[in-house]
């Protein structure tokens, strides 16, 4: 019986040492931008539409980073991947813009000041995830 994508052993590799804190953080951020952005749709939308609708973008690319680097696999790292590149382009063209252009983010957002509500690390996750799938490219 062939080997499917998830039975394979070296699958594992995403969720091993430094990728299970990694994992971690991701959970973290899945439920802080989550519940930030729904309290903020539901709540006042009309204070900062841009900004809550990126913060809900930001909420799920957290989830698929999360449940990617969890499922492992060839798919998985490759949705991983492109994920949080994305949250990287993101957390770097918002931070800037939350300065630049004052008046789009009236209301603080998980990616706002390069995420200066979190401690910058929405600024710096991106690139440990980056650098994570870039260590374990060869095992899937």
């Amino acid at each position: 019986m062939p080997e499917t994508e998830t039975e394979h052993p070296d699958h594992n590799a995403m969720r091993t040492g430094w990728g299970r804190a990694l994992i971690f953080v991701y959970g973290v951020f899945v439920v802080a931008a989550t519940g930030r952005s729904v309290v903020q749709i539901a709540t006042d939308f009309g204070k900062a539409p841009l900004a809550y609708v990126l913060s809900a973008l930001a909420a799920v690319l957290y989830i698929v980073a999360t449940v990617c680097l969890l499922r492992g696999g060839r798919t998985a790292w490759r949705v991983a991947s492109v994920s949080v590149v994305v949250e990287a382009v993101g957390v770097i063209g918002i931070g800037a813009l939350s300065y630049a252009v004052t008046s789009l983010f009236p209301d603080k957002t998980i990616w706002s000041h390069f995420g200066q509500g979190y401690g910058y690390v929405p600024l710096v996750l991106p690139f440990f995830g980056i650098a994570w799938l870039r260590h374990t490219r060869a095992a899937v």
